[in-house]
């Protein structure tokens, strides 16, 4: 009962262990800026980072709710896309030859560079924006899912052939299985980094958004906003990512 008791002690600490980080980080931050006297606008102290959070609280709403349709529209853009081509990589080896190569490459291309080309062909209004969180969710979820389809059993492969299977059937109960943690682990990766996407293309050209109030905080010194606005974007990451966690806990049941 006692190394019970214990091991359930250590658990609930461990999973506090971040929580205690965080607070003695921003405690830690708090003291040195108040004892060293900073100016706010070089590095503002967390007080007054809810301060703007408390005192622009409407204006960081609207310019959130921009970006995070956009970022949710992008996402499911781009998975939709990811999970056509993978399927069709699968089913066509020719394909695989020759687009897989460009999927690599196109990993080396800066969003920075990629935005500004999107908003002369495109404009400036919100599809652009989608366009560039599709590109950075569609890459790494292909990449996973390409790769996760051709990673199977290859026996059980052979023996459900010689039961007779049809490829219907050994697409849905063989390699889409085994697929699944591939498919998970891009997208936690793509929803990782979906926002930044749609951040970068703001600061290109945008009247509202988290990467237009980014740029308006960076050019009037007002560094307090600018931790707002990074605060805000690195919550709407986590809640992406951690959602996608939670539903790879309910769909993948065998893995637990």
């Amino acid at each position: 009962m006692g190394s019970r008791l214990k091991k359930k002690s250590v658990n609930i600490l461990y999973k506090l262990l971040p929580s205690i980080m965080l607070v003695s980080i921003l405690a830690i931050w708090e003291i040195i800026v108040s004892v060293k006297d900073i100016k706010e606008y070089i590095l503002p102290s967390p007080s007054a980072i809810i301060k703007v959070f408390i005192e622009s609280f409407d204006i960081l709403f609207s310019h959130t709710v921009v970006t995070l349709s956009e970022t949710l529209l992008g996402f499911v853009v781009g998975t939709i896309l990811a999970i056509i081509l993978s399927i069709a990589i699968d089913k066509v080896i020719l394909m695989r030859r020759i687009v897989y190569p460009y999927l690599v490459i196109s990993q080396t291309i800066p969003l920075v560079a990629l935005a500004p080309i999107l908003a002369i062909w495109f404009g400036f209004g919100i599809v652009p924006k989608i366009l560039l969180s599709a590109l950075v969710v569609f890459f790494p979820i292909t990449l996973s899912l390409t790769e996760g389809l051709s990673n199977y059993d290859r026996e059980l492969y052979e023996m459900m052939v010689q039961l007779g299977s049809t490829n219907r059937q050994i697409f849905f109960k063989l390699k889409l299985p085994s697929a699944s943690t591939h498919f998970f682990s891009g997208l936690k990766i793509a929803a990782a980094y979906c926002v930044m996407g749609a951040v970068i293309s703001e600061w290109v050209g945008a009247s509202k958004g988290l990467g237009i109030f980014l740029t308006r905080a960076m050019s009037s010194f007002q560094t307090a906003a600018l931790f707002a606005d990074i605060v805000i974007i690195i919550i709407i990451s986590v809640t992406l990512f951690k959602g996608i966690e939670f539903v790879e806990k309910k769909v993948l049941t065998w893995r637990n």
